[in-house]
């Protein structure tokens, strides 16, 4: 720890700026000791972060509102997690690019209160809606519940239970109980990390829990537990010959999205609560940006991950921009909605259909099937009927 709270050497990034150097005002000009191209570097990333995540976000809404196929249940909170990072990059990056092309906060106290506010109350919003959706595919494969069918008000509860949570938990420091503050470069604003009172550190402690390790939580054990069944169904097709291609085409989504969670904000959740922990900490401003721009990356992975690498998605993405009134066939994918996992066969034994967010492919004719179905799903391959 000494390494990091000693004297600079060279200009070590794990370090603040010589002593010498005077504390200026984020709010009216920018720090002398950082030169100019770094925040023109920040501003650039920014910029392009922020024009992919509003350009994917308002294509996966705008998709969806357009073909009312997608408009199921199980897609509620892909919209849901889709506008809360269309409006964390609308808002937050918008304004970031803005202070970072001026090298300040020049927009006033204000403005830092809103950004700080509105960056973290969606991208919790989006957050949670990460933990939700894995949720939602636990209760649907898994059936923990019986037979209970997910239903449009179930998805509909769960969303606002999101933005009701997300609120409780972002507004507070906007009423005295910890603040919204510049950042260490001075061009971003975020929860009073670096304070040491009392005040601040339960707030941020609490923050943490519910807002990062719960969500955390809940997505590892619903992924697990899915997992776990489908390495079930795919014991049983071993032993009847069957291949264990659905199994790892799956656990390899799986793996994908929980490591862009973590890539995306295990950075952000380290930093806060090592300057908690260590109030007294020097830490160079140009280092203390990093997890907060790795955060803001999440905008773009997301609909990536969870909309564009779904094939029934594309097609209807493809149907808009070529203009075309007419459904594109899909011969493979069956349009069921929220069906239970184990159904009966003709011979009294259990089979499993793995309902969605799996897509199940059946071997029904061309004139019953569509293209543009639930998205909020994972693949496992053609024909595919699993018995348990």
């Amino acid at each position: 720890m000494d390494g990091l709270t000693g004297e600079p050497e060279n200009g070590s990034l794990l370090l603040d700026p010589p002593a010498s150097s005077s504390p200026l005002d984020p709010f009216l000009q920018p720090l002398d000791f950082i030169e100019p191209w770094n925040f023109h570097l920040l501003s650039a990333l920014m910029f392009l972060v922020t024009s992919l995540s509003l350009f994917e976000n308002f294509t996966v809404i705008l998709v969806t509102l357009k073909f009312k196929q997608l408009r199921q249940p199980l897609n509620y909170v892909i919209v849901n997690l889709s506008v809360a990072d269309f409006l964390v990059s609308l808002i937050g990056g918008t304004i970031s690019f803005l202070t970072n092309l001026k090298g300040y906060f020049f927009m006033g106290h204000w403005a830092c209160v809103l950004e700080g506010f509105a960056v973290t109350f969606f991208g919790i919003v989006a957050l949670w809606s990460l933990a939700l959706l894995a949720f939602e595919r636990y209760v649907v494969i898994c059936r923990p519940m019986g037979n209970m069918r997910l239903r449009g008000k179930h998805a509909a509860l769960g969303v606002a239970f999101v933005w009701v949570f997300s609120f409780i938990w972002t507004i507070p420091p906007t009423m005295g109980w910890s603040s919204y503050t510049t950042s260490k470069i001075g061009t971003t604003c975020e929860p009073n990390w670096y304070s040491g009172d009392y005040n601040n550190r339960t707030f941020i402690i609490t923050f943490f829990t519910t807002c990062f390790i719960l969500p955390l939580l809940v997505i590892l054990i619903s992924y697990g537990k899915l997992m776990r069944k489908l390495r079930k169904v795919s014991d049983t097709q071993g032993r009847l010959g069957s291949t264990r291609k659905p199994e790892r085409q799956v656990t390899k989504m799986v793996v994908i999205m929980i490591l862009a969670f973590l890539i995306c904000w295990s950075p952000y959740a380290a930093f806060s609560i090592l300057v908690t922990t260590y109030p007294s900490i020097k830490l160079d401003p140009r280092l203390s940006a990093i997890p907060a721009f790795f955060s803001k990356t999440a905008t773009v992975y997301n609909p990536v991950i969870y909309a564009f690498m779904n094939s029934q998605f594309r097609k209807c993405l493809i149907q808009l921009f070529r203009c075309s009134g007419q459904d594109i066939a899909d011969s493979n994918v069956n349009p069921i909605s929220e069906r239970a996992v184990l159904t009966h066969s003709k011979n009294g034994g259990e089979m499993s259909t793995a309902a969605p967010p799996l897509t199940v492919f059946s071997r029904r004719s061309e004139d019953e099937q569509s293209s543009c179905h639930s998205f909020a799903q994972l693949t496992i391959a053609e024909n595919q009927v699993c018995p348990v």
